[in-house]
């Protein structure tokens, strides 16, 4: 196992070039795609390899539950400074836990309130708020997906955006972006050299709602306008669990992306160029991690079946 198991830790940082890169040179739909996919699996891998070195820990602590056979010194010898990094993965491990446990519970309690909130309306697809503070945002779930928005917001933007608008919010609902946001939000807490993913896929998520909202509503000038009026006058939705109109992402790189010709769809840049340099450099990060995560494991079960006596 080695050093090996350690290799996921820090393998993440192999997709960092590909983070920035993917937003101005790949369809959003793919960057949103391309980069979620990344960070779940990475932190997927990490996450196990911190267990595996969690386990030689604990299995030196006294009164631990485990078979005396798992802290024999041949289980010890496949992690390198055990002594060390084995009882400091105890903790590491635990806050990664809460960490995504915490994550999980408020996703799931912004969205409960939400609902709640809309529980003595009609069950429509558009949902209509009388609220001096101007807000939109998708609400996925519940007996149907339902777009939220306020008359205040309404109220500062001419009848193109409006249909921009939801537009948009329908674009979030319709391609369930707010699964990618929540897994790598969780992939995030789980290692943090994954941060810069997360916010690629935010903004690249918005902008795939745009893209889908300017062929919707055959004008993307009405849909770049209706956003930088959001952006003027809203607050955003009401937490960052749910996917608003003008408050994700960088809105000037928004409005100048839509002001410019649509994106190409391609599927996998040519590898003579800085694109396909970096997503070749994030596939071979990515199947390195898992490749290491698997070997561990396995070399993991294995002396642990040799060093316990049935």
């Amino acid at each position: 196992m080695g050093v090996f198991v350690f290799l996921p830790l820090v393998l993440p940082l192999t997709a960092w070039p590909i983070a920035r890169l993917a937003e101005q040179h790949l369809h959003p739909r793919a960057a949103t795609r391309l980069l979620t996919g990344v960070a779940a699996l990475m932190a997927a891998c990490s996450t196990l390899c911190l267990g595996l070195v969690m386990v030689v820990g604990t299995a030196q602590l006294p009164g631990n539950p485990l078979p005396d056979g798992w802290s024999d010194p041949e289980v010890r010898a496949a992690v390198p400074y055990d002594e060390v990094v084995g009882k400091a993965a105890i903790p590491a491990l635990g806050a990664v836990l809460v960490a995504c446990g915490r994550t999980l519970w408020r996703h799931g309690r912004v969205r409960r309130r939400a609902h709640r909130a809309l529980a003595g309306l009609r069950e429509t697809r558009v949902a209509v708020l009388r609220d001096d503070v101007p807000y939109a945002y998708a609400l996925p779930g519940g007996r149907r997906d339902r777009v939220v928005v306020t008359t205040a917001l309404l109220e500062c933007l001419e009848p193109a955006e409006r249909r921009a608008l939801f537009a948009h919010e329908r674009a979030h609902l319709a391609a369930r972006h707010h699964r990618f946001l929540l897994a790598v939000q969780l992939a995030a807490r789980a290692n943090p050299f994954l941060r810069p993913l997360r916010t690629a896929v935010v903004y690249a998520a918005e902008r795939w709602a745009d893209e889908d909202a300017a062929r919707a509503v055959g004008s993307r000038r009405a849909v770049a306008r209706a956003i930088g009026k959001a952006a003027l006058v809203s607050r955003g939705a009401p937490a960052a669990a749910l996917a608003g109109f003008a408050a994700a992402g960088p809105v000037p790189r928004r409005v100048a992306a839509l002001l410019g010709p649509a994106p190409a769809v391609r599927s996998w840049p040519s590898l003579f160029t800085s694109v396909g340099v970096a997503m070749w450099g994030a596939a071979v990060g990515t199947a390195v991690s898992a490749m290491s995560s698997a070997n561990s494991a396995v070399t993991m079960v294995l002396i642990l079946h040799a060093a316990t006596p049935l």
